[in-house]
């Protein structure tokens, strides 16, 4: 099963209308504030810190060069050609390898899997903006990917983080700068009641190890500058048997 055209086009014509650089975008926090503190819950729980590391969801790479930087071998994954076009663009030493892939489509994901075996996967809000059909899909392509030895970290929107954005999209003064163009594009996040995502797992045959947590730092301020956050929740989850 592939992804729906309309989402596919959602976020190629999101991203070519995305400004260039770090920060450009809604979600695009510094990795210290993001991808570090993710990966020190994450790091604890690798079987086998040694496989090549998958940054699924990278958009324009920035939390795929902080790991390019602490993993020997680093893929970042988007199903936008023009989010890695950014990607790319940002990364002219070539610290990672930037492709193209539909995780929700099993031939791709086996296909990637079949290249670079076991790998560990690192996910941050992708599930939460999917469409109902393709979650548990997405779901089954991350399954896919770490195999028997590899481990994922996904963080995803908690539901009370829907009211939060809703507030936001609905402020007399219209939405900040950088949430306005993730509406315009059709592109609904926070969408994922909180109770299914285990479901998904178990069903895809994984694991939760770990689980908390913590708030997603978005690039956005309020007007008193205050940065906004959402609230969210990660987890660790591989195969045990």
């Amino acid at each position: 099963m592939s992804v729906t055209s309309r989402y596919r086009e959602a976020w190629e014509a999101f991203w070519r209308e995305a400004p260039e650089g770090q920060g450009a975008v809604f979600w695009d926090a510094e990795p210290a504030l993001t991808a570090g503190p993710h990966l020190a819950l994450f790091e604890p729980h690798l079987a086998a810190a040694d496989l090549p590391f998958v940054d699924l969801g990278c958009g324009n790479g920035t939390q795929t060069r902080f790991f390019a930087d602490r993993f020997p071998h680093v893929v970042g994954v988007d199903l936008s050609a023009a989010a890695l076009v950014h990607a790319r663009l940002a990364d002219p030493a070539d610290q990672a390898d930037f492709r193209q892939l539909d995780a929700a489509e099993k031939a791709e994901a086996r296909q990637l899997h079949a290249e670079l075996g076991d790998v560990n996967v690192y996910m941050r809000g992708v599930l939460h903006q999917c469409e109902p059909d393709d979650r548990q899909p997405l779901v089954d392509g991350v399954a896919t990917l770490i195999g028997e030895r590899g481990r994922a970290f996904l963080v995803e929107l908690a539901e009370a983080a829907r009211p939060v954005l809703m507030a936001l999209a609905q402020d007399p003064a219209g939405p900040p700068p950088k949430l306005a163009p993730v509406f315009a594009h059709g592109i609904a996040p926070a969408e994922v009641v909180d109770e299914s995502v285990p479901r998904y797992l178990a069903s895809a045959g994984l694991t939760i190890l770990a689980s908390g947590e913590l708030p997603l730092l978005t690039t956005e301020f309020t007007p008193d500058g205050t940065r906004i956050e959402l609230p969210s929740r990660w987890l660790v989850v591989g195969r045990t048997s």
